[in-house]
């Protein structure tokens, strides 16, 4: 007698063939047995403990966001709604350089200050933690004991592994540093994380060249892990920058997944083709790459990350002096405004393009939800006098998003055959982006129903199998007999994002049930009490 059989369900597999109608058996938190068109075919059909009548909804594996912030989020709010009712089963964290994993004192209180904007200042968070493993760990421990709300995978994060060598200076490691960060990323990888991640536009990971990249990129490989770069730039030399990361994981001998893989600013309207075009120059070649998107046009990021790379240089506390002293102000504002900074991707800032999303100070919420150019208008004065308060007055907390992205390529790069889903979400702040809270249904109501720009199979191959594969995950990513009950079912005639720029916390429709090893997470489209997400570690197979 199985736990549970999910009846007269149309199953998208994850690989990319033609759906199917069949009994799902599920027993022990493992599929145990597809039965194809039972009902038709009159034979004995499966038997369970209970019967979920599926007639009309659609199963799948269980999404994979590739690309999340939820490193906290996962520790302070056992519901987590925000992605386990978008069907997302699995997120990758430790992104774009910074995280909590490994640290030391220093160290941890330095990236909490320079990461505010994406996940608070961690005041809630009893940081019991230090290495890697520890915080795996801590997420299988969970709420007390029980769990988390979805599964969790972990890229160690170059920029916090430099902050530990090198500090906050804007020069080359020495030999010694380099050792030392060559071990660090080593033990993140033997301690279970999956590869490793940059913020090329974020200090402190910034400030490495290439062959330092490089050469942390062979530890990586070696221990079977990728390498996620968000790369030195998505705006003026994107192509440029996107090269230098195919160059030197090639180099290494590194599997390679470019983080958020967009083509953004106006020097890049029409250009997704150009990036495909360099992507499979490369695969034919016989490089390992794949990369992922939201399906979205606006970016989202923090205000202080638009600075020049040179401001940020001895860390947050240093960014602030720079910021109070009037010439050094002027010179941040002259980089942003005229030069084109390299924190805002080479491109001269517009500040009618800055939307702020989040504060950490309450007494700041006027802001949230007006562009820097709207607030400064209405203070009447310049829109950097305006941003240069609010980063002082707030700490370097303010997040914002970012309009300056084209339809165009987004359409384009989600078809390729390397893609798959990542939300980038943000989920602090009044007024986050809403692809925090809706990514996967937008893909699955917008992107398929609505345009057809992805057939349905396929779409669901881009956001299981496709990541699964490249986490070197065995037994996910599939609707396959052996393989884990990580599943979402969903009504392919409704599944839409109900999160808009307007309301971004709303949460989905048509996505009823939700499992995670077998047991429900969502069911009847309400949350369960059910914490059954763990640490998932690099596969040693």
């Amino acid at each position: 007698m199985m736990d549970l059989v999910i009846r007269d369900v149309d199953v998208v597999d994850g690989g990319g063939g033609p759906s199917y109608r069949a009994d799902v058996g599920i027993e022990r938190g493992r599929i145990t047995t597809v039965v194809q068109e039972a009902a038709a075919a009159g034979c004995l059909r499966p038997v369970a403990r209970r019967v979920l009548d599926a007639e009309g909804l659609v199963l799948a594996p269980g999404f994979i966001d590739m690309h999340a912030h939820s490193d906290l989020a996962l520790l302070r709010d056992p519901d987590h709604s925000a992605k386990a009712a978008q069907g997302v089963t699995l997120e990758v964290v430790g992104q774009d350089g910074l995280s909590y994993a490994p640290v030391d004192d220093r160290t941890l209180a330095e990236v909490r200050r320079s990461i505010t904007g994406w996940n608070g200042d961690g005041d809630d968070i009893d940081f019991t933690w230090r290495s890697v493993g520890e915080y795996l760990d801590r997420l299988d421990h969970g709420f007390d004991g029980e769990g988390i709300a979805v599964n969790a995978a972990y890229l160690v994060p170059q920029g916090t592994v430099r902050m530990l060598a090198v500090g906050w200076d804007d020069r080359e490691a020495t030999p010694r540093e380099l050792d030392r960060m060559r071990q660090l990323v080593a033990d993140g990888l033997r301690e279970g994380a999956v590869g490793m991640s940059s913020g090329l536009t974020y200090t402190p990971g910034m400030y490495a060249k290439g062959a330092e990249l490089t050469e942390l990129c062979r530890v990586v490989a070696r221990y079977g892990g990728y390498y996620c770069p968000h790369h030195r730039s998505y705006g003026a030399g994107a192509l440029d920058a996107y090269r230098e990361m195919v160059d030197l994981t090639r180099e290494a001998g590194c599997p390679l997944h470019l983080a958020h893989a967009t083509m953004n600013f106006g020097v890049n309207k029409g250009r997704g083709p150009d990036l495909l075009a360099l992507l499979d120059e490369a695969l034919a070649d016989g490089a390992d790459i794949s990369l992922d998107t939201y399906p979205y046009t606006p970016g989202c990021t923090t205000l202080v990350a638009m600075l020049p790379s040179w401001a940020g240089e001895g860390g947050p506390e240093a960014v602030l002096a720079r910021l109070r002293d009037e010439g050094t102000a002027e010179r941040i504002r002259h980089h942003m405004e005229v030069v084109g900074a390299d924190g805002c991707h080479g491109v001269p800032i517009e500040w009618d393009t800055i939307e702020i999303s989040g504060v950490s100070d309450p007494a700041l919420a006027s802001y949230v939800g007006r562009t820097v150019r709207q607030s400064a208008d209405a203070r009447g004065e310049t829109p950097w006098t305006t941003a240069r308060r609010l980063l002082l007055d707030d700490g370097l907390g303010p997040t914002i998003l970012q309009h300056v992205g084209h339809e165009e390529n987004v359409r384009a790069i989600m078809r390729h055959r390397v893609h798959t889903g990542g939300s980038d979400g943000i989920l602090r702040g009044a007024k986050p982006h809403p692809r925090a809270y809706g990514t996967f249904p937008q893909y699955l109501g917008r992107y398929v129903r609505e345009l057809g720009v992805l057939s349905l199979e396929e779409c669901v191959a881009h956001l299981t199998s496709r990541p699964a594969a490249r986490l070197r995950l065995p037994d996910r990513g599939l609707v396959r007999e052996g393989y884990r009950a990580d599943l979402v079912l969903f009504d392919p005639r409704t599944v839409a994002a109900g999160s808009t720029f307007d309301a971004p916390r709303t949460l989905p429709t048509g996505i009823p049930h939700v499992l995670i090893d077998g047991r429900f997470v969502i069911e009847d489209g309400r949350r369960t009490d059910v914490l059954a997400g763990r640490a998932v570690r690099r596969s040693t197979g």
